[in-house]
């Protein structure tokens, strides 16, 4: 592995929900268990690692960890074929649709929430993609 290797990790309650999620959201694969409380999936670009943390055991900054929906800096944009297709299997799976899929200069997005509190986006990218609102 080297230094310019990209990891996910994604703090969730239970892993078996959360795995069963992730595989039937975004078609992911278990690649390798660390015992009861991790799970490697694999299918995207960078592995996701779902560790298990219980709510309100101490995270970063003496926080405590809350599954409720929460608003957080850094979420994972999932890039996908077609949104359409995509939305209705992650609504399936349990995601909660916040925001239906919207036209933007650069093709479509929709923003949902994992059933643990974590919020994402699924885009679909016209041709020139982010290209069609560069600047450069």
């Amino acid at each position: 592995m080297t230094h310019d290797t990209l990891l996910l990790n994604l703090d969730v309650p239970d892993i078996a929900a959360a795995e069963r999620f992730y595989t039937a959201s975004f078609g992911l694969r278990v690649a390798r268990r660390f015992g009861a409380d991790a799970v490697e999936l694999r299918g995207w670009a960078a592995p996701l690692y779902l560790l298990r943390k219980p709510e309100g055991t101490i995270g970063a900054a003496a926080d405590a960890r809350t599954y409720s929906r929460h608003w957080t800096p850094l979420h994972i944009d999932v890039a996908v074929d077609n949104l359409d297709v995509s939305l209705a299997r992650a609504a399936s799976a349990g995601a909660i649709i916040e925001q239906p899929a919207v036209r933007k200069g650069y093709g479509r997005i929709a923003m949902l929430a994992d059933p643990f509190g974590h919020g994402f986006c699924l885009i679909e990218f016209s041709a020139s993609g982010y290209d069609a609102i560069s600047a450069s």
